[in-house]
């Protein structure tokens, strides 16, 4: 590795070529403001937060952009750079609306935060808002572009990351906007409402829509038997709002605190992800053993990505599974098996699941297959974010709760279950029970170390008793498309497919670091959550899904088996184009 040796504030700091000042001040514990910056995201300096000078240069570089080089000295921080860098928050301040109080990022605002680390206490220059109306055409999040910054962040991530290209700039100067093509409304833009904009914009201009009050009414209506169920993400995250480490598991705590919102019944995602598990392996190894259904077979339980699919790869669809996502799959069951075996109407049952991901409010009336049990099988999503502002809200002190244990007959979950929350942890997942299905053992060793990590594609080849399982991982959109081209080109070819089976995640991580998940997910967090989620599958008596005595027992009482008649009925459903622009 090459290092370049320099000095910041004058200490001396090595570190690999190629880094960013910011970077190296990070090394000597100097954090320098940033506005536009974010670490997922190239840099490209559009807001001029993080000057800094060069000593003995009249040159002021811009941190986040600017290369380290050999024997650079750079100062971080002065009255001089100061006084620069509250100035641009005065200039921000001028084009922004002064409305803190009834925003959505009201605490958690990195420009309220810096307003108030620099002490703007008055408006110096003449204040000019642009009066431009809300965008709350999609079910998921909501457009304030009157509160945009021109970070660009946005921009970036929804194109470079996401490959989606729902946002752009639009207009010029003070007129600048981000917004789709011609501002359509963004429910007819290409966006697949991973929120992935939403959890990098800085400010209030993109947020989660906020439906804890419908949450509040429903648990208030004695007419209703609130259930709810939680992602496998939102345990390893949530903490993170009361101030834990990410990557600590608050799961009994999160039980505990929905029966102290008054919630009937408390059951677990994970348990669907078991459930998924045995079904969708159980259409892998039938695709494999049958030549029946194409492939690869390629994993459908992220509903951004399904939306990107039918959207952008419709030729794909074949090799979609049919499982429905483990949030839609515990939605059916529960107001089918569970309202039998409870003996409830199910028409009074209000589902509630608390997911990771904005895109899961638009998943509920996706379609018709959403409605398997006759109802809405899930009735509200709230995001983590909306969670952990529910709690604080209703009083609950959260971290002296005592842990509790979900409910029965649909709570519990192999380890399985809770690895579903990370990229790769789907598709191991599936191993562990694949090997069982087609060899009637066991994996002596359920780790499958070769298909875990952060890199954006992988791929790796798993023996199962001499059959080798091509497998591959892609996780953010932008990186899928490589995958699918392989397979578009192995068809033309007529060669066989380079894969028997994918996995995909829209977000960089999984679900771990989803749209709806607490602000500032960066690799060094995600790696965090990701570690939190295998520690749960390591301390769980049980490791694969096959082996969960209640996804057993469901089997044996209300399905009868995977790919069964009933199973496909609440558990699988299909897809279709959907156009890329509305009309």
């Amino acid at each position: 590795m090459n290092t370049v040796h320099m000095k910041i504030n004058g200490m001396p700091v090595e570190i690999e070529a190629g880094s960013n000042i910011l970077a190296a001040a990070k090394k000597v514990n100097i954090n320098i403001p940033t506005l536009c910056y974010h670490p997922d995201l190239p840099a490209w300096a559009a807001c001029g937060m993080c000057v800094v000078k060069q000593e003995n240069s009249p040159k002021l570089l811009r941190a986040c952009a600017a290369p380290v080089q050999e024997n650079l000295s750079i100062i971080t921080h002065d009255a001089e750079l100061y006084q620069i860098r509250k100035t641009v928050i005065e200039m921000i301040l001028s084009t922004h609306p002064n409305e803190c109080l009834t925003c959505a990022r009201n605490g958690t605002c990195e420009l309220q935060r810096f307003a108030a680390e620099f002490g703007v206490r008055h408006q110096p220059y003449e204040v000019r808002i642009m009066d431009l109306p809300k965008d709350t055409s999609t079910t998921s999040i909501v457009l304030d572009p009157s509160k945009c910054i021109k970070c660009g962040r946005c921009v970036q991530v929804c194109q470079d990351q996401q490959g989606v290209f729902a946002l752009e700039f639009i207009g010029r100067g003070d007129l600048t906007m981000m917004s789709p093509a011609a501002c359509l409304p963004l429910n007819d833009s290409p966006c697949i409402k991973c929120g992935q904009c939403s959890a990098h914009c800085p400010v209030g201009a993109i947020y989660e829509k906020d439906e804890i009050g419908d949450f509040v009414r429903a648990v208030g209506n004695p007419k209703n038997h609130v259930v709810t169920q939680i992602a496998p993400a939102v345990r390893v995250a949530l903490g993170e709002a009361f101030n834990l480490p990410a990557g600590t598991i608050t799961t009994g705590k999160i039980y505990a605190a929905l029966r102290r919102l008054g919630v009937a019944k408390v059951f677990d995602t994970n348990f669907a992800a078991d459930l998924t598990i045995m079904e969708e392996g159980s259409e892998l190894v039938k695709r494999l053993t049958t030549g029946v259904g194409a492939i690869p077979q390629i994993t459908s339980c992220c509903p951004a990505w399904t939306d990107y699919m039918e959207k952008y790869y419709t030729d794909m669809i074949p090799h979609f599974s049919t499982a429905k996502s483990p949030m839609m799959m515990q939605g059916a069951i529960t107001k089918t098996y569970y309202a039998e075996k409870a003996g409830i109407d199910p028409a009074t049952i209000y589902s509630v699941a608390i997911m990771p991901c904005t895109a899961k409010k638009y998943e509920i009336g996706r379609d018709e297959h959403m409605h398997a049990s006759g109802f809405n099988d899930v009735d509200l999503v709230l995001t983590t974010r909306e969670f952990a502002r529910l709690i604080k809200a209703s009083g609950i002190d959260f971290l002296s709760l005592q842990d509790e244990e979900a409910d029965s007959p649909i709570g519990a979950y192999a380890g399985a279950g809770t690895i579903f929350g990370n990229t790769g942890g789907v598709m191991e997942a599936a191993i562990r029970t694949a090997y069982n299905l087609m060899t009637g053992e066991d994996l002596k060793d359920v780790n499958v170390e070769a298909v875990r990590g952060l890199e954006g594609v992988r791929s790796g080849v798993v023996d199962v008793k001499g059959t080798k399982l091509k497998v591959a991982i892609a996780h953010g959109m932008a990186n899928v498309s490589s995958l699918l081209e392989e397979i578009r080109e192995a068809k033309a070819a007529g060669k066989e497919p380079p894969y028997h089976f994918i996995e995909v995640m829209a977000c960089r991580g999984g679900c771990v670091s989803g749209g709806g998940q607490p602000y500032a997910s960066t690799d060094d967090v995600r790696a965090q959550r990701i570690a939190g989620l295998y520690t749960d599958d390591e301390r769980s008596t049980v490791r694969c899904s096959h082996q969960n005595p209640e996804i057993q027992q469901l089997y044996a009482d209300y399905l009868g088996a995977p790919l069964s008649e009933k199973a496909h009925h609440l558990l699988h459903t299909t897809y279709t184009e959907r156009p890329i622009y509305k009309k």
